[in-house]
């Protein structure tokens, strides 16, 4: 069915939801303006933009959650026929369940972590129908297997912290469904998932909406929106820029907006190719320069090696296995991806890397020497040779410390108190490098956002100048368009500096764009390794073969 079909036939059925001119404001600051959106039976419609955009305050306000102290107003709310511009608490409340269900990113925090995942999806149903107990576990169990989830009865017992967050996923998405609501909203449902979950979770909400379920679907990754949606609305700063069928928004663009967030997405633009350059100018040019063909330089002994190293962990069914012999090596001025699903061992190879973690058998060198068998007095000294820059920033940080003070401590300084801006130990120079002002240097990190948190972790990583950088999920928190930047500033500063970067990842398209070499792992092991436009375009193992082929890519770019 073409998409002008699709978009035909959505139009001449009554709306779910039928929104004219929604304003939500928080005191004097008005966050969204003059918003209009229509949803229909089995269709998905997707709202796209950045942080900040207004694309969840706007889903929320659908719901009569827009937020303590928010002030709605509308030409026209209408939600499952009824007008809901002044609706009270008691009407929302009657919405709420039967009419909308709701799943957010973070299914961890929104399940009761004290209740088990079948409790809590039989209250929906105890509160709002009048079931048997009898028929509410039968329910429960419909559910649980209808989103997929293994051993429904066993699964019912456990409590969300028990689960992996795929599974989590698909617990929230099976308590959204109770009901059989006409309409689900989902906000942003895959972000924090590998790609093989998430494609399990965009299979099962396609599935939703082509029973007649209609969809609102919140998200910044344009490859997810792409795959799922009929229609999509971009937003910026709190308005609706651009809007239409799915192939007109990804494929012909109007927006230098819409345009620049297209351009950002790194899935298939080539090495050395500036994403928040191209996002602001049109893609860059594709043909492979002088500057990036010599980053690799494999006649190089390796800088960094493991050589057939494994690590073991308790877990209540015995020693967890987590990484199985795995060897590889890292040279001077290159990258090596490490892909793979969440529990495949990426991040503990990372702890051994850096000696954070000891191998139970096999070696780790650095330049040739022991590294991992060296005592950790012996082994303190080398320790500013590799840096690492975490997903969660603001984890890493001592919220108490200026951001002076954090990049001073790892140079191994103090900050003299008249010293706000680090001038005389050199931080101003540090945050210049990572495309931060030197005002920033004063500032805490709660008061950052999540882009300058992440150069501010990066210029920590580079603080003791080291020659190799563990880049943990460096991006995966963050909106495409200052990821575009992140990757831009990370390949800016491997090219100056001649660094190694071990880059770990779940997103097969940051991956491809940043890699020169890749290795796949799973339970433990590397089960394929080669050059980046080898592994992508011609993998030679089953499982590579899958995760390429679960990884969302965008169909289309504009010319």
């Amino acid at each position: 069915m073409s998409d002008n079909t699709s978009a035909a036939r959505a139009a001449a059925r009554p709306p779910l939801v039928d929104v004219r001119g929604l304003r939500v404001a928080f005191g004097s600051h008005e966050v969204v303006h003059g918003v209009s959106l229509r949803v229909t039976a089995g269709e998905c419609v997707a709202i796209v933009g950045e942080s900040g955009s207004g694309k969840s305050v706007t889903a929320r306000a659908l719901l009569g959650l827009a937020g303590t102290g928010a002030r709605v107003g509308s030409d026209r709310l209408e939600v499952l026929g009824r007008e809901l511009g002044d609706a009270s608490e008691r009407a929302w409340q009657q919405i709420r369940g039967r009419g909308i269900g709701l799943v957010l990113q973070d299914a961890l925090v929104s399940l009761d972590p004290l209740r088990p995942i079948g409790r809590e999806i039989d209250d929906a149903l105890r509160i709002h129908g009048r079931m048997a107990p009898s028929a509410r576990r039968s329910r429960v169990l419909d559910l649980l297997e209808r989103v997929g989830m293994p051993d429904p009865p066993a699964a019912a017992r456990r409590r969300s912290g028990e689960l992996s967050g795929g599974l989590r996923q698909r617990a929230l998405i099976a308590s959204a469904l109770a009901l059989d609501p006409p309409l689900l909203i989902a906000d942003e449902p895959t972000t924090a998932l590998d790609v093989s979950v998430q494609a399990r979770i965009l299979a099962l909400l396609a599935d939703i909406r082509s029973a007649g379920t209609g969809l609102l679907l919140i998200s910044h990754d344009l490859a997810v929106v792409g795959r799922l949606a009929d229609r999509i609305l971009v937003m910026r700063g709190g308005e609706v820029v651009e809007e239409g069928t799915t192939d007109q928004v990804l494929g012909s663009p109007s927006e230098p907006y819409t345009r620049a967030l297209i351009a950002a997405v790194p899935a298939d633009r080539p090495r050395g190719t500036a994403l928040s350059r191209g996002a602001r100018t049109g893609p860059a040019p594709a043909s492979p320069s002088a500057d990036v063909l010599p980053r690799n330089r494999r006649g190089d002994a390796p800088l960094l090696r493991l050589d057939e190293v494994s690590k073991s962990f308790s877990a209540p069914t015995g020693r967890l296995r987590a990484v199985d012999g795995v060897s590889l090596e890292i040279h001077r001025g290159e990258t090596l991806g490490l892909v793979g699903e969440s529990g495949s061992g990426k991040t503990t190879v990372a702890r051994l890397a850096l000696a954070l973690a000891i191998p139970d058998s096999g070696t780790v060198l650095l330049d040739g020497t022991p590294w991992s068998a060296l005592p950790e007095r012996d082994r303190r000294p080398a320790r500013s040779r590799i840096g690492a820059i975490y997903q969660d920033a603001l984890s890493s940080f001592d919220p108490r410390w200026t951001v002076a003070r954090i990049l001073a401590d790892a140079r191994g300084l103090r900050v003299p108190r008249r010293d706000r801006n680090g001038s005389a130990t050199g931080i101003a120079d540090l945050l210049d490098s990572v495309g931060l002002d030197a005002s920033v240097a004063g500032r805490r990190p709660l008061t950052l956002s999540g882009g300058q948190r992440q150069r501010v972790a990066i210029a920590r990583a580079l603080a003791a100048e080291p020659e190799l950088l563990i880049c943990d999920e460096p991006v995966s928190a963050l909106d495409v368009t200052i990821q575009a930047q992140i990757l831009d500033l990370l390949d800016r500063l491997q090219r100056e500096r001649g660094l190694a970067l071990l880059f770990i990842s779940h997103d097969l398209g940051v991956v491809q764009h940043m890699s020169d070499r890749v290795a796949v792992m799973r339970s433990g092991r590397i089960i394929e390794s080669g050059t980046a436009e080898a592994v992508f375009t011609r993998p030679q193992h089953p499982y590579t073969v899958q995760l390429l082929a679960d990884s969302p890519r965008l169909a289309h770019r504009p010319a």
